[in-house]
């Protein structure tokens, strides 16, 4: 049971955190260039593995903007990251991998590792926030993820519950909607600016969390704090320090 929330951001308390997931709280870029490094090992074939995670991760984006614009029906994220890598492997001329090894890396998404300080920063808010993702991973991958990296929270959101992918605004404002609370008292925590921004347009609350390795070391496009979100952590147990938790 969550204690009373304790910080506030202006006249409005706090009272659900919802979290960004792919980044921010699990570390995709390693994860997958590990899992892909040890398939092409098996294969007996050459890859650069962190180029590899990076080109499909690139291709999420553009995938779900697919989606928005309508070029696409509605499509999960497992289901995108199976369009993506296929597209991968023949920028890359790779045809060493079959099906088996095609589904094999699709799902390496649902074992992707936390960061090493997201399970206790994240057990420390939960004692006085209801926590829970908001992710446009879709549920069962979001489900397998949590399970895998022992990740405690109350509730799952994703863009699949709401048939609408980040930033659009119904996510936001689907997820507050479902916690019974106004926008206000719900805080969006990510790592990346355009999902606060979009966040704060919809009335939410920020928290950004530096993942200063997330892109590779010394390639992040916007390092450091930014004024322009309520909160700046250097990671969750800074975050959980900074609301009193």
């Amino acid at each position: 049971m969550s204690g009373e929330p304790i910080a506030s951001v202006g006249a409005s308390p706090i009272r659900a955190l919802c979290f960004d997931v792919f980044g921010t709280v699990v570390d995709w870029r390693s994860s997958i260039a590990r899992e892909v490094r040890a398939l092409a090992r098996q294969r007996a074939i050459r890859v650069d593995a962190n180029d590899f995670a990076d080109r499909w991760r690139a291709g999420y984006v553009p995938a779900m903007q697919r989606v928005r614009a309508q070029a696409l029906g509605w499509t999960n994220i497992d289901e995108l990251h199976r369009l993506i890598l296929e597209d991968v492997l023949r920028d890359l001329a790779i045809t060493a991998f079959d099906g088996a090894d095609k589904a094999h890396l699709t799902l390496a998404w649902h074992r992707l590792r936390a960061w090493p300080d997201v399970v206790r920063g994240l057990k420390r808010l939960k004692s006085h926030y209801t926590i829970a993702t908001l992710s446009n991973g879709n549920i069962s991958l979001l489900n397998d993820l949590s399970k895998n990296a022992g990740l405690p929270w109350d509730v799952l959101f994703s863009a699949e519950l709401f048939q609408h992918y980040k930033p659009d605004p119904e996510t936001y404002l689907g997820a507050a909607r479902l916690l019974g609370l106004a926008p206000n008292e719900v805080m969006m925590v990510a790592a990346h600016r355009s999902d606060l921004r979009a966040a704060a347009g919809c009335g939410l609350a920020t928290a950004l969390v530096e993942r200063s390795l997330e892109y590779g070391a010394g390639r992040h496009p916007e390092p450091g704090p930014d004024p322009g979100f309520d909160f700046n952590a250097r990671d969750l147990n800074d975050l959980a320090t900074l609301l009193g938790c």
